[in-house]
Formats: C-alpha cells, sequence, structure tokens
C-alpha cells in the first residue's frame, strides 16, 4: 500500500526557515515526479515546486530563489527547503507522486 506523510511544518516568523518532507511507504521515488502542493482555506491547491525523475526542479514564481526540492538521501524522501519565509507561504504543503497525496502539513508563517 503505498502512503505518502508529509513532515516539517510548524510556525514560524518572516524571514525564518523551514524544511519540509514527504517520505513513501510502499514505493520509491524513482519513477516520476514528485511536486509540492500548498493549500488555504477555501482555495484550491498551487503547485509550490516539483521534481522529476531525472532531478529536474521547477518552482512557482513565488517561492523562486527562496524554495529548494531535493532529494532525501533515500529513494523515498524528498524535502522542500523553504527559507525567507513570507506570510503568503502560510497554508497546508502537501506532496504528490504519480496522483497519491499525503495528509499535508500545516505552515503558518506570522509578520
Amino acid at each position: 500500500q503505498v502512503q505518502l506523510v508529509e513532515s516539517g511544518g510548524g510556525a514560524v516568523q518572516a524571514g525564518g526557515s523551514l524544511t519540509l518532507s514527504c517520505t513513501a511507504s510502499g514505493v520509491t521515488f524513482d519513477l516520476g515526479s514528485v511536486a509540492w502542493y500548498r493549500q488555504v482555506p477555501g482555495e484550491e491547491r498551487d503547485l509550490v515546486a516539483y521534481i522529476t525523475s531525472a532531478d529536474i526542479t521547477d518552482y512557482a514564481d513565488s517561492v523562486k530563489g527562496r524554495f529548494t526540492v531535493s532529494r532525501g538521501n533515500a529513494k523515498n524522501i524528498v524535502n522542500l527547503q523553504m527559507s525567507s519565509l513570507k506570510s503568503e507561504d502560510t497554508g497546508v504543503y502537501y506532496c504528490d507522486y504519480v496522483s497519491y497525496w499525503g495528509q499535508g502539513t500545516q505552515v503558518t508563517v506570522s509578520s
């Protein structure tokens, strides 16, 4: 059974940093892209960043230069390093892999 678990969220002040992790069980991240999304109440999930199986990365314009998506030491982990956080980065962050989703992790940035 495939499961994704996001972790690392929390509450930080603007300008701070957090690193989120997406950990998979039942599968490894070598067959497709892993994407991070952010959702705020009442809105759709927005793509934040992704990494392909060839380690090509891309980012939403709003996070370019501040966020970095990378593979962890194990084949079932992908991280999202977030720095220079802004209040508009607040939301629930989800990872997605071949249409599997985690339960999300809350990030709250206070100004």
